[in-house]
């Protein structure tokens, strides 16, 4: 064990890395099961176990690896118009979040990664969106600045696409090619600013193909679980760990 503690970040035990490697299999498959959601679910996991200021850019190189494998499955069916005005929008938004967020105090850090988790999945659900260039760039800016904090905004992204006359194919991997750029972004944005990527390279690669193997198997075998019990039993599971890093942000909060 001790030989594998050798290439892990200081700061991260091995059980906490062995917990986010098998984490990473689940929410694969859980993304290629459903579309999206498994992001959401590695960033909680990620969340409750990683020093907060690591949790943003190590989940964004998670996640370019993660959407790369899909959008390079489907590159043929990506609308690249929208593509390009909604990257335009988050290369604005990811340079003015990335500053604030390295220097965002990590009980907030944490706490609104809780409230993101919790109202993307008892919120209301974001509708009215018109297709159009504008729209594409706002929701970029938008996005590409709250990717910063909270990272996965998948959910945002997939309501603005949802409005489109888009089949379901086009949907699919216009979200993936839009979220690898978007993450790319983010990881460019944090590296500038001196998050040591090096570092984290060995679990970023475990994470990754863990990922994958998820993907894999996800495909083929949790389209044949009924979808109403699984997603009960997933939305109850998020909000319980969004519960916990709430209550960790407000301990922090009094403790310090």
């Amino acid at each position: 064990m001790e030989s594998l503690a050798q290439f892990l970040p200081d700061a991260i035990p091995l059980w906490a890395a062995i917990l986010v490697v098998f984490s990473s299999f689940f929410t694969g498959a859980i993304t290629a099961a459903f579309g999206l959601g498994g992001g959401l679910a590695l960033l909680a996991v990620m969340s409750a176990v990683f020093p907060a200021a690591a949790v943003v850019p190590v989940h964004g190189a998670a996640q370019a690896g993660a959407n790369a494998g899909r959008f390079y499955l489907q590159r043929r069916e990506v609308v690249w118009p929208i593509v390009l005005w909604f990257s335009l929008g988050g290369l604005i938004g990811a340079g003015f979040g990335g500053r604030l967020a390295v220097e965002t105090p990590v009980w907030l850090l944490r706490g609104g990664v809780g409230a993101f988790v919790i109202w993307s999945l008892w919120g209301p659900k974001l509708k009215g969106f018109a297709p159009g260039k504008a729209t594409y760039f706002t929701v970029g800016v938008v996005t590409g600045f709250l990717t910063m904090f909270f990272s996965a905004t998948g959910p945002i992204v997939a309501a603005m696409l949802s409005a489109t006359a888009l089949g379901r194919l086009n949907i699919v991997a216009t979200h993936a090619a839009a979220m690898v750029i978007q993450h790319i972004m983010k990881i460019t944005a944090f590296g500038l600013l001196g998050f040591a990527y090096g570092e984290w390279a060995w679990l970023l690669g475990a994470i990754l193909i863990s990922g994958f193997a998820g993907t894999y198997m996800g495909t083929h075998y949790l389209r044949a679980m009924p979808e109403e019990t699984f997603r009960k039993g997933f939305r109850f599971i998020l909000t319980a760990v969004a519960v916990y890093l709430l209550a960790a942000a407000l301990l922090e909060i009094r403790t310090g």
